[in-house]
């Protein structure tokens, strides 16, 4: 696979649920997953191959995943970008 940018979201609640969107972006092709599930829930321009690559690669590194996502800090964010 060519370079691809992973984006994690912060910890939402869905449905009485914690979960955690992550999407991977490879130019304009795109696909959106969630975890703790991790699985892809859409997805365009990746191959099957490349979806299943994706949902191993949500499912190995969970754990890093969900640290990241609980770190972030949504209000913070966004404040922080009035600031530039």
């Amino acid at each position: 696979m060519d370079e691809v940018k992973m984006i994690i979201s912060c910890v939402v609640v869905k449905d009485n649920r914690k979960i955690v969107r992550v999407s991977f972006l490879r130019g304009s092709d795109y696909a959106d997953g969630v975890l703790p599930d991790g699985v892809i829930e859409k997805s365009g321009g990746f191959t099957p191959a490349e979806v299943q690559k994706l949902e191993s690669y949500l499912r190995a590194n969970r754990q890093d995943i969900l640290k990241q996502a609980k770190e972030i800090n949504p209000l913070r964010n966004w404040l922080g970008e009035w600031k530039k």
